[in-house]
């Protein structure tokens, strides 16, 4: 039984239909989960927590590369890619325990080579020319921590933990990149980067 969370309804519903029809699995479900609105991932755990009584593996895949601020009040890219993962494994680590032996895969990037956490500007987008990039790095960053503090926490209890690079992927990743710098990406993208599903084996 798969749960696809996904902000998109549209996009959302079609995927489980195809993965349903392409795998003959009807245990294939679509949830509505918005990580840029942490009221949306309580709302989306609450409704988890009362439907489905296993929960065995959680994937947090979701990222964006560039954005605004969310009604929350933080960078697009930081509580998309961290935040809004990390808020949702913590409402749904108790379920976790309970069905174990169980797994958290985040998926990180390479790119967290590059970040930079500073506390008390934490979740605030950075400044300089090179602010978009750095705030997916810090995003990513934050990723790998929570990924090796969490491994270190459930030590005992068949939790497992684990952060991945998938390589470099030719997703939507980048569409909210500044204009100037799509013409730039989108080429290097299609040319050098995996596709979705290359990108996937390492999940």
């Amino acid at each position: 039984r798969v749960i696809l969370a996904t902000r998109s309804a549209r996009r959302g519903e079609a995927a489980a239909s195809r993965i349903r029809r392409e795998t003959g699995n009807n245990e294939v479900l679509f949830m509505h989960l918005d990580l840029a609105s942490l009221r949306s991932v309580r709302a989306f755990a609450s409704t988890f927590l009362r439907q489905e009584p296993q929960l065995h593996l959680l994937i947090n895949n979701a990222g964006v590369s560039a954005g605004g601020t969310t009604e929350d009040g933080f960078s697009l890219p930081f509580q998309v890619n961290h935040l809004g993962h990390f808020l949702l494994t913590q409402l749904l680590l108790e379920r976790l325990r309970s069905c174990a032996p169980s797994r958290v895969v985040i998926v990180a990037s390479s790119a967290h080579c590059a970040g930079r956490l500073r506390p008390e500007s934490l979740g605030r987008p950075p400044s300089g020319l090179f602010s978009t990039f750095q705030d997916y790095c810090d995003s990513k960053l934050a990723n790998v921590l929570h990924a090796r503090e969490l491994a270190t926490r459930e030590q005992g209890t068949q939790v497992t933990c684990y952060a991945v690079h998938p390589g470099f992927v030719n997703t939507a990743l980048f569409r909210h990149a500044p204009p100037w710098l799509k013409p730039l990406l989108l080429p290097l993208a299609w040319l050098l980067f995996l596709d979705a599903s290359e990108g996937a084996q390492a999940v």
